[in-house]
């Protein structure tokens, strides 16, 4: 196969918070605004209960828990219980939920290191604790959330502020301010990304004396060694010295060994819960994969092909590997009139809320996105996935990176949603990184024969169930 030139060959840096990037920082985004409409719900064509999950729980010393068929089962606030099914439209726990909210609210509070693939509720298990934990009454912070990204930190704060709407709680996002500073922090639940977080500690503003639970979210990307485990350890120490007995819930839709070598490590005497390997594969998302020789023909198949028929469809994420990529992208589909916004982390703060509000909102279809979003963005309208560019590791182009690719599928088919992902393959380089993404997930992608054919197009979407 001849060798193509790619977009998607100019690497980027990666895009996450540093702890010493504090200069271009804009201030925070009004996140009341950020909420979730309750008078824009609509019936979902696709929508259908997820499949049973296979989950296995090790708990510390044995301990015996007891699933939760309600959540009148865990001896929740009414206040709680009126926010889960009143704002939340909840009925009962998810598998997972049954199995982890009794080990995360049960006394004595002991640590869990959770495994929860994409939508199946992970998000509500540790708002809940964290909700669960605090004491109203008490003006100080309590809680404490920290996440990879800006965007996972104005979702996490958005539920959390609509499960507890009735309890009184007050929360803050922990994010970049222009000078890095801020008064003395009285919220109760704290949000935020690690870099922002560890300068909060540093200045004093956050005070970790009445933190009684500390939650990890994306806890695979926050203590690997390519993530962020320096400050993930330094802020494990800092609230430490102060707070021994702090609970600590590590969560993730996956886990890879070296992570968890390190958590068992660092967190003492954890409950663990963990999903099979196999049950990542996502069986409720139809996977393709497409020969394209070249840029123009990714172009093609987007615009003539997959748009045309999908126009009924819900949203699509079409994911980059690189800013350049994403850059090209929106430009090429909107010379041919095709509407898209795009995310990436070189783009100022203010605008990349923005995006995701409208992209929410459903004022935006298309949304284009380096890895950024790739991490737990809720969206329940995307049914759609394009892996324009097969992510690879950042600093090993030849390996792929199957966290990420799990992910980035995991933001179609959200709650038990019918939804496809179309892989580009345009290099030999493309296939073999597809050869091993189907090796390590033990199944074989359906291969879409032609590019060019519509009538092979639309064979799959009604195979995905989409048509």
């Amino acid at each position: 196969m001849a060798e193509t030139k790619r977009w998607g060959d100019v690497v980027d840096e990666p895009e996450e918070e540093s702890t010493t990037n504090t200069s271009t920082s804009t201030p925070l985004p009004e996140l009341e605004s950020l909420k979730i409409e309750e008078d824009v719900k609509k019936e979902n064509d696709f929508l259908e209960e997820a499949e049973d999950t296979n989950i296995t729980a090790v708990t510390a010393e044995d301990t015996l828990y007891s699933t939760a068929a309600t959540f009148e089962d865990l001896n929740l606030s009414e206040e709680l219980l009126r926010g889960l099914y009143v704002e939340m439209k909840f009925t009962r726990p998810s598998k997972i939920q049954s199995v982890s909210l009794p080990m995360i609210l049960s006394p004595p509070y002991k640590n869990l290191i959770a495994q929860a693939h994409n939508g199946s509720g992970k998000t509500t298990c540790f708002v809940l604790g964290m909700l669960s934990r605090v004491d109203p009454n008490l003006k100080s912070p309590q809680a404490l959330c920290v996440c990879p990204t800006r965007e996972l930190v104005v979702q996490n704060l958005e539920v959390l502020r609509k499960m507890g709407k009735y309890t009184g709680i007050t929360s803050i996002p922990a994010l970049p301010t222009k000078d890095g500073r801020r008064g003395q922090v009285v919220d109760q639940v704290v949000i935020g990304t690690p870099g922002t977080i560890g300068r909060w500690f540093s200045y004093k503003t956050l005070s970790p004396r009445d933190l009684k639970i500390l939650v990890f979210d994306e806890a695979d990307h926050m203590l690997a060694d390519s993530g962020f485990q320096e400050d993930s350890l330094k802020l494990m120490r800092d609230i430490r010295k102060a707070n021994r007995n702090i609970q600590i819930l590590l969560f993730s839709a996956t886990f890879n060994e070296t992570v968890k070598s390190f958590a068992a490590k660092h967190v003492s005497d954890p409950n663990q819960m963990f999903v099979k390997k196999e049950e990542l594969s996502l069986d409720v998302v139809k996977q393709y994969k497409v020969y394209c020789p070249d840029e123009k023909a990714k172009l093609e198949l987007i615009k003539d092909r997959i748009f045309e028929l999908g126009e009924k469809l819900g949203q699509t994420i079409i994911f980059v590997n690189s800013k350049n990529s994403a850059k090209l992208l929106h430009e090429e589909l909107g010379d041919y009139g095709y509407g898209c916004t795009t995310l990436h982390g070189n783009l100022d703060k203010e605008y990349r809320d923005k995006v995701v509000k409208e992209f929410k909102d459903g004022l935006t279809k298309v949304l284009i996105s380096t890895d950024v979003l790739a991490r737990g963005f809720d969206q329940s309208q995307v049914n759609l996935v394009i892996n324009y560019d097969i992510p690879a590791k950042h600093n090993f182009r030849t390996e792929p990176d199957y966290e990420v690719y799990l992910h980035r599928c995991g933001r179609a088919g959200r709650f038990g949603r019918k939804g496809a992902v179309f892989n580009f393959l345009c290099t030999d380089a493309d296939f073999k990184l597809m050869d091993k993404i189907q090796e390590y997930f033990g199944s074989q992608i359906v291969e879409v024969p032609d590019w060019r054919s519509v009538e092979e197009v639309e064979k799959a979407l009604k195979a995905a169930g989409l048509l």
